[in-house]
C-alpha cells in the first residue's frame, strides 16, 4: 500500500512497529560495539531504551483509540517507505559507519513523516504525522545529548584510537604485507630475466607471471592464516583479497616499464619505479606501524637492494 492510503489506525500501527524495529537495531549496534567501543555501546543501549519508551507511549495511545488488536504493518509493507540495509548484521561493526547510520535513520524517518503529512488530506492524519516527525526530531536531539554526556573527549579519543588500530589490523597490515612481498620478492626474477635475455617482452612476461603468482599465493596464505575470530583482524576473504591485490600491484609496478621496447630505457624506468615503491612502503610503515622513518627506510631499502642485486648477478651469470 501507499503511505497516503493508510488509515489512522494503520499509521499508528506502523509507527509502533518502527519504534520496535529501531530499538532492536540500536540494541544490535550496542552488542556489536560493546567489546571494542564500550562508551558508544552504552549510547546505543540508552537510545534503544528510549525507543522502547516511545513504543509504549504509542501503544497506549493506540489501545485507547482502537483496542488491543494491533495489525502487523512494517516498513517493507508500505510503498516508498525507508529501506534500511542490514548494517547491524555486519561484523565487525565500524564505529563511524554505525554513528552515521543511526543519525541518518532518525533524520530520514522524521523527514518521511513530515513529507507524508504535507501530502495528507485528512487533518487528523496530518496532525498525527506531524507529531511523529517531531518525536523523531527529539530522538535525534536525544542521541546528541547522550553522546555529549557519555562520549567524553577522552572516551571518544580512546575509541578513535581503537578504530585506528582495527583499521591497521584489518586493512593496512595485509595490504602492507602484500605490497612488500610483491615489490621485493619479484625483483629477483624480473631483473634476472632482464639481464639474462635483454628482451623487454620476455622480461615483461616473467614479471607478469611472478606478480600474478605471488598475488594468488599471498592472498590464499593470508586468508588461511587467521579467521579473525580471536585476533579481530576481520574476515579472511577481505584480508586475503587485499593482500593478494596489493602483492600483484607491487610486482606489476616495476614490470609494466618493460612494455617499453627499448631495453635500457625500460630498465631505468623500472629501477625508478622500484625506488618509489620502496619509499612508499617505508612511509606506510612509518605512518601506520609506528616505525621510525629512517629505520623503516633503511630496512626496506637494504632488503630491496639485496634482492635487486641478487637478480642482476644471477641474470648476468
Amino acid at each position: 500500500m501507499r503511505f497516503s492510503e493508510l488509515s489512522e489506525q494503520q499509521i499508528l500501527a506502523l509507527a509502533i512497529s518502527n519504534e520496535e524495529e529501531d530499538s532492536r537495531i540500536y540494541r544490535a549496534f550496542a552488542e556489536g560495539l560493546r567489546e571494542q567501543y564500550p562508551a558508544s555501546a552504552k549510547v546505543f543501549d540508552e537510545m534503544a531504551d528510549e525507543e522502547v519508551r516511545h513504543r509504549a507511549m504509542l501503544f497506549d495511545l493506540y489501545r485507547d483509540k482502537f483496542g488491543d488488536y494491533l495489525p502487523l504493518i512494517r516498513r517493507q509493507d508500505v510503498t516508498g517507505f525507508i529501506y534500511k540495509k542490514p548494517l547491524w548484521l555486519v561484523r565487525p561493526l565500524g564505529l563511524a559507519e554505525v554513528r552515521k547510520y543511526a543519525a541518518e535513520m532518525e533524520y530520514e524517518t522524521a523527514r518521511f513523516y513530515r513529507k507524508a503529512a504535507e501530502a495528507a488530506r485528512d487533518a487528523t492524519i496530518r496532525e498525527l504525522l506531524d507529531k511523529l516527525a517531531e518525536a523523531e526530531d527529539r530522538h535525534e536531539t536525544y542521541a546528541e545529548q547522550l553522546q555529549e554526556q557519555i562520549l567524553t573527549k577522552s572516551a571518544r579519543a580512546e575509541e578513535d584510537e581503537t578504530a585506528r588500530r582495527m583499521f591497521v589490523l584489518q586493512y593496512v597490515q595485509p595490504g602492507l604485507a602484500g605490497l612488500m612481498d610483491g615489490s621485493v620478492s619479484t625483483l629477483a626474477p624480473l631483473f634476472a630475466a632482464a639481464f639474462a635475455t635483454h628482451q623487454t617482452w620476455s622480461t615483461f612476461l616473467v614479471g607478469l607471471a611472478a606478480s600474478v603468482g605471488a598475488g594468488i599465493s599471498m592472498g590464499f596464505a593470508e586468508a588461511l592464516s587467521d579467521d579473525g575470530s580471536l585476533t579481530g583482524r576481520g574476515t579472511p576473504w577481505i584480508r586475503g583479497t587485499i593482500c593478494g591485490v596489493m602483492t600483484t600491484i607491487g610486482g606489476l609496478g616495476h614490470t609494466l616499464p618493460y612494455l617499453i621496447p627499448h631495453f635500457v630505457t625500460a630498465t631505468i624506468v623500472a629501477v625508478a619505479v622500484v625506488v618509489v615503491e620502496l619509499c612508499a612502503i617505508s612511509y606506510i610503515r612509518y605512518r601506520y606501524m609506528d616505525t621510525p622513518f629512517l629505520a623503516a627506510t633503511f630496512q626496506v631499502m637494504f632488503g630491496g637492494a639485496l634482492v635487486f642485486l641478487a637478480g642482476i648477478l644471477i641474470g648476468s651469470s
